[in-house]
């Protein structure tokens, strides 16, 4: 393998870090990993403002790590999920859950 090669190719651990480092994003996907959270069940769980939760999400959704769908009632109501991909994170999360607890 070439040098050229060797810097183009990313590090798995990098590309997760990348993830779950963005501030917010790790608790998301701790309350979705419960099952489908409406917008203001993760605002007031998660206690940020709705703007950076809107953004996050909007991320995580391009990340292809959360889905959204948004229900034809009245009023509205829009759900979010783990799609697969999203679900491969969890295992981190529990084990980040159980290492936290050392250190509170």
């Amino acid at each position: 393998m070439s040098d050229a090669e060797m810097t183009e190719e990313r590090c798995p651990v990098e590309a997760i870090a990348e993830i779950i480092g963005r501030k917010w994003v790790s608790l998301i996907l701790r309350d979705l990993a419960d099952g489908p959270k409406r917008f203001g069940e993760l605002e007031h769980s998660i206690k940020v403002s709705p703007r950076i939760l809107s953004m996050r999400l909007q991320e995580l959704e391009a990340d292809d790590l959360v889905h959204r769908e948004v229900f034809a009632e009245v009023p509205p109501r829009t759900e979010y999920t783990l799609t697969e991909r999203g679900s491969l994170l969890i295992p981190l999360i529990e084990t980040m859950r159980e290492v936290g607890k050392h250190f509170i």
